[in-house]
Order: structure tokens, then C-alpha cells, then sequence
């Protein structure tokens, strides 16, 4: 198994290194150790390892833009048309943020907020309506959209696998 590395710029001005070295595939859990804000506490770290052909299968699925799913376009637009495309990227569309995360193949994972609830339908409902309710202090805004608003974005983000 190789080592994984990687790099965070969590505090600013200071560049963070981790680094794991699985000797068995399987997932591998962490918990932040730098202070980052007032949820530092709930920040889960998730790692999986595989074994190399997996890994490179993934990765090439991973670097694919989104797929644009006609039947929620208008939840895509409405996406592209907030505030979300400053915070957040999705690949192949004119979301380009770098402060959120990434969010191309959002629902290939299973928590959400860095691990502070299960990823769901719901639960992502339950976050973009307000998710200073299930993180408080939570970085992102609740954008005080309307319920159809809502629903046609998480339709959207839904597809993002």
C-alpha cells in the first residue's frame, strides 16, 4: 500500500501536512488535530485505502466533471445562479469556488459537513435550509432561499455522484 499525503491550508498563512501509511485497505478514521474554528471538534477525517488498480479506477472516476442530469436542470441553474458557485466547485459548470468543498461527485460520500451527519436527501436538505442548525458556527450562510428553491438545488445536488 503506498502512503497518502496531503496538504490543507486550514489557518491561514500556515500549510498543514498529514499523511497516512495503510498497510491493509480498508477505511481509516481521524480526528482534526489543529484548531480550525468553532466546530473543530467535529471535524472527521475519513480516509479509504485500496488497493492500487482500485485507487486508480477511482481517481479517474473522481477527476470526471459532473454529469449534467436534464431532468434537474432547474436546480442546477439555480445553483449556478447563487451565491453557492463563490464557495463551491462542481466541474463542467460555472461553479469555480474554492472556500467550500468540492462538490462534483458530492453524493459518493457518506457524511456530510465533515462528517457531522450521515449524507441523505434529507440531511443535505436539512443543511442547505440552515446549516448553522446541524454545525453551529458553520462557515457556510444559510441562504434564506424558498422552499421550491430548495428542493430544486438539492434534486440538483443529489445527482452529483
Amino acid at each position: 500500500m503506498p502512503r497518502l499525503a496531503g496538504k490543507t491550508d486550514l489557518i491561514p498563512n500556515r500549510e498543514n501536512r498529514t499523511w497516512i501509511a495503510p498497510r491493509e485497505p480498508g477505511l481509516y478514521l481521524g480526528q482534526c488535530a489543529e484548531f480550525c474554528g468553532t466546530q473543530h471538534a467535529h471535524m472527521l477525517l475519513r480516509v479509504y485505502a485500496h488497493p492500487r488498480a482500485e485507487f486508480e479506477r477511482w481517481a479517474a472516476a473522481e477527476a470526471a466533471p459532473a454529469v449534467a442530469d436534464p431532468t434537474v436542470a432547474s436546480g442546477r441553474q439555480l445553483f449556478q445562479e447563487t451565491a453557492c458557485v463563490n464557495c463551491h466547485t462542481v466541474r463542467g459548470t460555472v461553479a469555480d469556488g474554492r472556500f467550500g468543498p468540492d462538490l462534483t461527485h458530492l453524493m459518493a460520500r457518506a457524511t456530510l459537513g465533515a462528517g457531522v451527519a450521515p449524507l441523505s436527501p434529507q440531511t443535505l436538505h436539512d443543511w442547505v435550509t440552515n446549516p448553522d442548525h446541524l454545525k453551529p458556527g458553520v462557515r457556510m450562510p444559510a441562504m434564506k432561499l424558498d422552499e421550491h428553491a430548495v428542493r430544486d438545488i438539492v434534486d440538483y445536488l443529489v445527482t452529483l455522484r
